[in-house]
């Protein structure tokens, strides 16, 4: 990736290495470990172009490569992510080259789920088709009162990408994620978070501020165990039971032994008792 290391709190554009034209995305270092992703295309609702696509995998390919606590994802103007945007230029049609796009965009899921670091989308306006997948694969998602959610996809003669069969029927069960899908409507930020899609809602314009929040006090967490947690949550969504029981087994003996719980057993153990309701 062909870009300059940044001091902390500023910001620049993310390209890919050889990549040309206007970056669509930008990529911030904040304070505590925190690196802020943001979509920028705010003319088109930040739709997605294959040009966002290979802008927001490059940005959190340097997340990873400059070791982050967390990331925040939002979107820059008036929306998150809009979805697919049908106005640009039509990609080529062949098999080949159409398989390869759409690998592409599922990258950015396997990215996100892959990293050690715990990602928090920050939505607002519009979250919608290629959008509600990107928030969708997002450790946390925290969306500001008014956001719109949907799956637009059917009605418009496409199908959902980023992993919406398997993560979207595991969060709401497999006939309310038809209903969603099927006939793509609308819905808002509560009922996105009474369907457990969403984190927190937060006021009008104070979404990326309780998004960073989150991830300030994720990052002040012990970054292996946390790492480890989020992994073994994920890869549960990918197998059996007796298969999440070994893994957790493995984990709790990493954990064990990686020093990290030191600290917090001895601050435990110098606390006050709690007090008993015989003791009242």
């Amino acid at each position: 990736m062909a870009i300059d290391t940044l001091p902390t709190g500023t910001a620049n554009s993310v390209r890919p290495a050889g990549g040309t034209g206007d970056p669509c995305v930008a990529y911030t270092v904040l304070d505590h470990g925190i690196a802020r992703i943001r979509l920028s295309r705010p003319h088109r609702l930040n739709a997605v172009t294959e040009r966002l696509v290979d802008d927001l995998l490059a940005a959190l390919h340097r997340a990873a490569d400059d070791d982050v606590r967390a990331v925040v994802l939002c979107g820059a103007g008036r929306a998150f992510c809009s979805g697919h945007d049908l106005k640009a230029e039509p990609a080529p049609a062949d098999a080949a080259g159409t398989r390869a796009r759409l690998d592409r965009i599922q990258d950015v899921t396997r990215l996100i789920r892959d990293a050690p670091f715990p990602v928090v989308a920050a939505v607002h306006g519009y979250a919608l088709g290629a959008g509600c997948e990107f928030a969708l694969s997002c450790d946390l998602v925290v969306a500001a009162e008014g956001t719109r959610f949907g799956f637009p996809e059917v009605g418009v003669g496409l199908s959902v990408t980023g992993g919406v069969s398997r993560l979207l029927t595991t969060t709401v069960g497999a006939i309310k994620a038809k209903e969603l899908v099927l006939l793509g409507e609308h819905f808002d930020a509560r009922e996105a978070r009474r369907l457990g899609l969403v984190t927190r809602v937060s006021a009008p314009g104070r979404h990326e501020t309780v998004a960073t929040e989150l991830a300030s006090a994720l990052a002040e967490r012990p970054p292996f165990a946390l790492a480890l947690a989020k992994k073994l949550i994920d890869e549960g969504l990918d197998g059996t039971v007796e298969q999440a029981l070994a893994r957790e087994v493995s984990a709790a003996q990493i954990t064990g032994h990686s020093g990290e719980h030191d600290r917090p057993r001895e601050a435990f153990a110098q606390s006050p008792a709690p007090v008993q309701e015989g003791d009242r």
